[in-house]
């Protein structure tokens, strides 16, 4: 049990204790396995990114840090190992800031399920007023502009702003300051698919 305290089992992987490091396979191979699915969209280069992570880490053991937090070590290792993996085959591209601050709160939010927090997120978007949730959908799940909103309802463009802007901000009020990442979670981050990306997406 006392290989759940963050610092003594550190310390004993940095010893190379074998008990430690079987102690962090078992609490954390699903887990992590889990994650780099939601990366890769594919389970068996899920299971090869994980099983990469946890031979580096056993052979960098003596590197480890005991102050800083092992789980937040080996979720930056496996989204590190996935852009290590996509480069190999695949050109280098821009990956874009909600992408990675995407990312980040999968990691932040790892002791949570997380479709726990996409249905907090849909719950708070069913509560918004009718017309509001109506052109808010529109434009995020449908993609539609605003002029096409508006052409669609047959509202002003001005109507279809100010509900727009009264949904982001209620929903700001909701789920705080992490609200757009959410969103981009639930409306655009499973659509990222980097082997589509184009030539203009490329890094100069």
């Amino acid at each position: 049990m006392m290989f759940e305290n963050n610092f003594f089992l550190a310390k004993k992987l940095s010893l190379g204790d074998n008990k430690a490091f079987d102690f962090l396979v078992s609490s954390f191979y699903q887990k992590l396995c889990t994650y780099a699915y939601t990366l890769i969209n594919d389970h068996g280069k899920a299971e090869d990114i994980v099983q990469n992570v946890f031979a580096k880490t056993w052979v960098h053991r003596k590197k480890i840090n005991p102050n800083f937090s092992i789980k937040s070590y080996l979720y930056k290792s496996t989204y590190n190992e996935f852009i290590d993996l996509y480069r190999k085959n695949q050109p280098v591209v821009y990956l874009e800031k909600k992408y990675l601050e995407a990312i980040d709160l999968i990691v932040e939010n790892e002791g949570k399920n997380l479709n726990e927090l996409m249905e907090l997120v849909n719950y708070e978007i069913d509560n918004l007023p009718k017309k509001c949730k109506q052109i808010f959908l529109l434009n995020k799940k449908e993609g539609l502009t605003h002029i096409e909103i508006s052409n669609y309802l047959g509202v002003s463009i001005k109507t279809v702003e100010g509900h727009i802007t009264r949904a982001f901000k209620t929903l700001r009020e909701k789920l705080g300051s992490k609200a757009e990442t959410l969103l981009f979670l639930l409306f655009d981050f499973e659509q990222i698919n980097f082997s589509q990306y184009t030539t203009k997406n490329k890094v100069n």
